[in-house]
């Protein structure tokens, strides 16, 4: 029991240090481990912590790689210019340790990038045929657009709209950006249409009524009257 005490008296004297703002595990010259989806260990905890203090994550600290922690680590790779294959290896590990960048900019540099990105490769799509239930590139119903559409950017969302809804932070018209998402009421009433914004006020969505992959005004008065609001989830 003595020994019990004391191991655990020093792994509580070691997560404390770290803990201590101004304290990082770069300051030990600890080698660190390479991190991928679905490792979970006290690296990545140290991990989504030092993500965290640099404004890449927002999430749980939980020490689990799920899908917003390879968000992050992409949005983090992509801002600092190094691969961003989401795998935490020595260079994103310097990287973390040489970051200037302040939070807020670090935030303001993904939103426009990784939202842009996300666009472009929407509308790659431009023309696919809708299918009801279709999640993959031979055909798309709405939700499982934007399900495909991100998952290729390591964010996994629920599959259908109305679990899609309140799943990231809600924001204004007036701060909507490109890959933010859009909601509808159509066929029936609450969230049942989803999009991905474009900018000029237009969004993408695979639409039952086009039959395809389109690209439509918000201002049309048909979506006008249907909005429910917005949804920023590539944060």
């Amino acid at each position: 029991m003595k020994l019990v005490r004391i191991i655990f008296f020093m792994v509580v004297c070691v997560v404390t240090l770290l803990l201590i703002p101004g304290n990082s595990v770069f300051a030990s010259g600890q080698e660190m481990p390479v991190l991928r989806l679905g490792d979970a260990n006290d690296a990545v905890y140290t991990l989504q912590r030092e993500l965290e203090k640099r404004g890449f994550y927002q999430s749980a600290v939980d020490g689990k790689f799920g899908s917003y922690t390879k968000a992050a680590v992409v949005e983090f790779q992509q801002v600092t210019g190094i691969e961003d294959d989401g795998i935490v290896g020595l260079g994103t590990w310097q990287a973390l340790r040489n970051f200037a960048g302040t939070a807020e900019a670090s935030r303001g540099n993904f939103n426009g990038k990784l939202g842009q990105k996300i666009v472009n490769f929407a509308q790659g799509f431009l023309g696919v045929p809708y299918a009801w239930g279709g999640a993959a590139p031979g055909g798309f119903d709405c939700s499982g657009f934007v399900y495909y559409v991100y998952s290729q950017y390591g964010i996994s969302l629920p599959r259908v709209a109305d679990e899609q809804y309140n799943f990231g932070r809600r924001v204004s018209l007036n701060d909507i950006q490109p890959g933010d998402l859009v909601f509808y009421s159509t066929y029936t009433p609450g969230p049942s249409h989803v999009g991905i914004y474009v900018g000029n006020g237009q969004f993408i969505h695979a639409s039952s009524g086009a039959g395809e992959v389109t690209v439509t005004a918000m201002s049309k008065p048909y979506y006008q009257t249907r909005f429910l609001g917005a949804f920023r989830i590539a944060r």
